[in-house]
């Protein structure tokens, strides 16, 4: 547990950074600092690793004072994630990940094998270890500085904005990989960010800032649908109605009934079911209905006079969301990828629905103006 009691940062001049901020962060929890530029969200997620000492209070981590630690001692068991990635050119992806535990004088095969598990959880194969970051895309890289935060098994995450360098659809991927891995690990990350979607999308909780004052601290539901005052109102922004909606939260609630077929289909078969169903996307299960992919009409017109079955001509990248999740999560990836319609599948991925562009649009309208009987 982390507890931020009081603290306040005093630049020279008078000029206050941080006033007063009081904060418990238990284990496993995700925090956002978020505010406009000099609001002290950098400042104050900095202090928690000692770069920057408070003027006034306290932080306690499992209940001793940070201040009474050896910062060296300190930093190498908080893991640090920063938008210029931070890999050291020289030193191969295996030794940028094992950096930490080097210093903390881990052996050989304990280093090797935590590179290996970890290069793993980021779906990058092994043999990128023995390769220097030059010769990886900036996405790529990105990944391995969020799994170097992960190496020494450290309890606190620092992200200090990670994603901002990357292109819309690399940091989409790379957001949800990092919620994954939170969750998976039970680790506590804090993170500064600017991007309000960012926070609500990761954070549990979210810390907006202004001039150094905490001006709301609350979960992403509670603030979109209770703004502190016209400052939060105006930083959450009015585009966002869709998350305010109360009764309808999850992709769970916005999902239909998903029409599917199975791979040992002929391409025939398929044309009939979409001309029956009118529909021009089928996704493509086993027969305990776990996805395997996907066809569209214009796969099926394309290849019906070359091949026979689905399974020669299906599409496997097909991109699903998990059940669960937030609705506006998914609401953010179909209007970044211009994507018509989403799985939803379970934790085996098994198909439990979909998410279409076109009843996200019903229930926006619903959202702005109402049924003709309300």
């Amino acid at each position: 547990m982390l507890e931020i009691k009081n603290v306040s940062k005093i630049y020279r001049g008078g000029k206050k950074a941080v006033a007063n901020l009081d904060l418990t962060i238990q284990k496993g929890e995700f925090i956002a600092f978020i505010g406009t530029s000099g609001s002290g969200k950098t400042t104050a997620m900095r202090m928690i690793n000692r770069m920057i000492d408070p003027t006034s209070g306290e932080i306690l981590l499992n209940g001793n004072n940070i201040q009474q630690m050896n910062p060296v001692t300190l930093r190498r068991n908080i893991g640090y994630v920063i938008q210029q990635i931070g890999l050291l050119p020289h030193m191969t992806i295996r030794d940028n990940i094992t950096l930490v535990p080097k210093l903390l004088k881990w052996s050989e095969e304990d280093k090797n094998k935590k590179a290996e598990e970890l290069i793993q959880l980021v779906d990058l194969p092994l043999s990128y270890l023995d390769m220097y970051p030059s010769q990886l895309s900036g996405g790529q890289q990105q990944r391995i500085g969020v799994i170097r935060a992960l190496a020494a098994d450290q309890d606190i995450i620092l992200m200090d904005e990670p994603f901002g360098a990357l292109d819309p659809i690399t940091r989409d991927t790379l957001q949800d990989l990092v919620k994954e891995l939170q969750v998976k690990f039970n680790k506590t990350f804090i993170m500064v960010t600017h991007d309000m979607d960012e926070a609500i999308k990761l954070a549990d909780r979210i810390v907006i800032m202004s001039h150094g004052e905490v001006i709301q601290l609350d979960t992403p539901d509670n603030i979109l649908s209770h703004p502190a005052n016209d400052f939060v109102r105006d930083f959450i922004g009015e585009n966002r109605l869709i998350q305010a909606r109360p009764n309808v939260r999850s992709v769970d609630e916005a999902m239909i009934k998903p029409i599917t077929i199975t791979a040992e289909k002929s391409i025939n078969e398929a044309i009939e079911l979409m001309r029956d169903r009118r529909v021009d996307t089928l996704f493509i299960v086993d027969n305990q209905n776990v996805m395997l992919g996907h066809v569209d009409i214009e796969d099926l017109l394309v290849s019906h006079k070359k091949f026979q079955s689905l399974s020669q001509i299906m599409r496997t990248n097909t991109y699903a969301v998990q059940s669960g999740v937030m609705l506006q999560d998914t609401v953010r990836t179909i209007l970044k990828r211009n994507i018509r319609i989403i799985p939803v599948v379970d934790h085996k991925r098994r198909i439990v629905g979909v998410v279409t562009r076109a009843h996200l649009v019903d229930i926006v309208y619903d959202t702005i103006w109402g049924t003709e009987e309300d």
